[in-house]
């Protein structure tokens, strides 16, 4: 979906289509408490 809108708004220039690019890609990337917990998981030895 996020390639679709970046294609879509480099093609028109529509700034509501970036803004929903944006709003997309936040959406997308963990906030700091879950990458952190992500990394936590990491360094727990498997079993």
């Amino acid at each position: 979906m996020l390639e679709f809108t970046w294609k879509l708004f480099s093609q028109t220039g529509n700034i509501d289509t970036y803004l929903l690019f944006k709003e997309l890609e936040r959406e997308h990337q963990p906030n700091g408490d879950e990458q952190e917990i992500e990394f936590t998981e990491m360094d727990q030895p498997i079993f």
